[in-house]
């Protein structure tokens, strides 16, 4: 696992923004291979880096240079521990939807849909918190 800088925290949440418009695309049609592409964001994002996150990328090419210039920074690890969440949700959900059993589809991606949808509209990242909380008790 590789380590990425801190980042600008209105990234996430533009990011999180656009996950939850793919995760009500995806509760509203159903279409399983939609909710296994964001996996994937998910799990590169996770496992490897958060630089490969197009939408990431989609702020930092044409959202960020629009904005007034920030020194507010986030540490990656509690983001790249939020992306595992999200993609352990997804893939269930996918799973779900694939094999038929819709209903553990639907509720797998309405868990990690109100998740993205605390992150972008208030930025509260609940894999973050948990993270944070996980480090408390290894600590402790």
């Amino acid at each position: 696992m590789s380590v990425d800088p801190p980042v600008d925290p209105r990234g996430p949440r533009f990011s999180a923004w656009i996950t939850s418009l793919v995760l009500v695309l995806v509760l509203l049609t159903g279409v399983w291979q939609l909710l296994a592409a964001q996996a994937v964001i998910f799990a590169m994002c996770a496992f490897v880096s958060l630089r490969l996150n197009p939408y990431g990328q989609l702020y930092r090419k044409a959202v960020q240079p629009r904005l007034k210039p920030t020194t507010e920074r986030e540490d990656s690890a509690p983001l790249r521990f939020a992306q595992g969440v999200g993609f352990v949700f997804t893939l269930v959900g996918t799973v779900g939807y694939a094999s038929g059993l819709t209903t553990l589809g639907v509720v797998a991606t309405s868990g990690a849909l109100v998740a993205a949808l605390l992150n972008a509209a208030f930025g509260l990242c609940l894999g973050c918190e948990m993270y944070l909380v996980l480090r408390r008790f290894r600590t402790a």
